[in-house]
């Protein structure tokens, strides 16, 4: 069945950013990376506070947002998957990719390393070490850009459903949950900048490895072909996103201290 915008809250993680009863909203879908690095808490205040438009966040992994996406259920997106953004530009179903900021990705795992990633030599060669210890890894298993970029980075993917090897363990769930788990039993797991700044839960779990285009982590917005409830609305947020202010905004955020997207000039 179909949902409608009201079903798309109701069904997903949708944040309060803006009263309920404002009648100039735009829905838009974003990943749990954003969420869980506390960047739309920052950014979208200064947004409704500077146009009037309030913003209604439904949460999810990308794979999920470019769905609702092209069903109609959301004004525009935020998401870092730019095979399948620019996939959704060629098919005609969205009319806009507009690169906005990045960040990178971490490998993130336990402080003895029992892998030896802090060794490795590029991103797919901590891969190959992780996979040929059969050491554990979180993947998060649910199409998000987070779990697609992780399967590009095996040298060979590891087989995932009721085929996977036992050291591969696919959560389903975001990235902050995902990191949670890694924390609680211990783990490598791949997560983005900005949610492990973010991260308070992180027990015995370190950074083991970062550095190299291979981690790139470029997001973008994506305004749909179709009419939806609020063209003007979702134009508005792209146009401020991208401008001066905008991209200050993002470059302002930090999470102790420390900047975790930067934005696109």
């Amino acid at each position: 069945m179909r949902l409608t915008r009201r079903s798309a809250i109701a069904g997903l993680t949708a944040l309060p950013f803006a009263a309920r009863g404002a009648e100039d909203f735009i829905l838009l879908g974003s990943t749990t990376t954003t969420e869980n690095s506390g960047l739309l808490g920052h950014l979208i205040p200064i947004f409704e506070a500077e146009t009037g438009t309030a913003v209604r966040v439904v949460v999810a992994g990308t794979g999920k947002i470019l769905r609702l996406l092209e069903d109609g259920d959301l004004d525009l997106s935020l998401t870092h998957f730019p095979e399948g953004e620019a996939e959704m530009v060629a098919r005609g179903v969205a009319a806009v990719r507009l690169p906005v900021m990045s960040n990178d990705f971490l490998l993130i795992g336990p402080a003895d390393d029992p892998a030896g990633v802090r060794g490795a030599e590029t991103a797919g060669d901590a891969m190959r070490r992780i996979a040929k210890a059969e050491a554990t890894f979180y993947s998060r298993g649910d199409e998000s850009g987070t779990h697609r970029k992780e399967r590009s980075l095996w040298p060979v993917p590891p087989l995932s459903g009721a085929a996977a090897p036992r050291w591969y363990r696919e959560t389903g769930a975001g990235m902050g949950a995902t990191l949670n788990i890694a924390a609680s039993a211990g783990g490598y797991a791949l997560a983005d900048r900005g949610t492990w700044a973010a991260f308070g839960n992180r027990g015995d779990l370190r950074m083991v490895y970062e550095g190299g285009d291979d981690l790139a982590n470029p997001y973008a917005i994506l305004l749909p072909v179709a009419t939806t409830a609020n063209p003007n609305g979702a134009r508005r947020f792209a146009d401020w996103l991208s401008s001066e202010v905008g991209r200050d905004a993002v470059d302002a955020y930090r999470v102790s201290g420390e900047q975790v997207f930067f934005a696109v000039r």
